[in-house]
């Protein structure tokens, strides 16, 4: 019975790992989006400066720009905004797998516990027995 448990055992920590990396993964992504925004926020304060310090004829060209990097902004957002959803389900699911994992835990070590109890009893009963008849030999 012992080794059904420890193979289960085994199984709920291996989902708890794929878990586990499947969320650094989204956290990766997420860091990776994140990154990817603020060098976007950076190029759009930099071409500003240089719109506004440059001529006429440049600055006109800053309107598409603006209005481009305003677009991938949100797209950034909106994909940052649905892999935090993705986070908050897969962190949920980790603490399922991670909870199913410890109640079988739990049973293993209650198991062994009993089983270890049992042996104790059955090693004190022979040591019980070899004491009785220790004592019925002396005394006859």
């Amino acid at each position: 019975m012992s080794k059904d448990l420890d193979a289960l055992i085994r199984l709920h920590k291996h989902r708890v790992d794929e878990k586990r990396r499947f969320l650094a993964e989204l956290l990766d992504a997420i860091f990776n989006l994140e990154q990817q925004k603020e060098h976007l926020d950076n190029q759009i304060l930099l071409e500003q400066k240089i719109a506004k310090n440059a001529s006429e004829g440049v600055g006109m060209f800053y309107g598409a720009f603006a209005k481009e990097a305003v677009s991938k902004r949100d797209e950034l957002l909106e994909q940052i905004a649905a892999l935090e959803r993705k986070i908050v389900e897969a962190k949920e699911q980790m603490r399922i797998e991670y909870k199913d994992l410890k109640v079988v835990e739990i049973t293993q070590e209650s198991r062994d516990q009993i089983s270890a109890m049992e042996v104790s009893k059955t090693e004190q009963r022979i040591l019980d027995e070899l004491g009785q008849e220790a004592h019925r030999r002396r005394n006859v």
